[in-house]
């Protein structure tokens, strides 16, 4: 009897390609992105290269920016001899926790070259005011 240097046998050895599938599709979704942060304003840069203005969302609701959209790309090109067609569609989502201090309520969003840039100003923080508290008698 021969027996496989795999604990699982045989039949692990034939999936091992196919485990990473997933990850990498989703991987293959997600677009990349960075974020950096100044005195004035958080930054998030998210590449998007093909994917149409009117095709991305993004929205902030409980702290998070999420960033949704879809693409969409179609490539047609013919020879006299040959002919290549190459469609992508897929979904896309990306979420970014916002810092305490950001003002979510004045993100400005811009799209230029495949990138999509956020700008998050940060909240100026409130001077501390005095407040007398009346005393009564109980």
């Amino acid at each position: 009897m021969v027996e496989s240097s795999n604990s699982g046998g045989f039949w692990p050895s034939l999936y091992d390609p196919l485990r990473g599938l997933g990850h990498k599709l989703a991987r293959f979704l997600t677009p990349a992105s960075e974020a950096s942060q100044a005195e004035d304003a958080y930054r998030i840069a998210v590449e998007l290269p093909g994917v149409a203005e009117d095709d991305v969302e993004v929205v902030v609701h409980d702290g998070v920016i999420t960033v949704k959209g879809e693409k969409k790309v179609e490539r047609e090109d013919a020879g006299d001899t040959w002919y290549f067609s190459e469609r992508q569609y897929g979904t896309f989502s990306r979420s970014f926790r916002l810092p305490a201090d950001a003002d979510g309520e004045r993100i400005d969003a811009s799209m230029k070259d495949g990138v999509l840039n956020l700008v998050v100003p940060r909240a100026r923080p409130k001077e501390a005011e005095a407040k007398r508290v009346k005393i009564t008698r109980g």
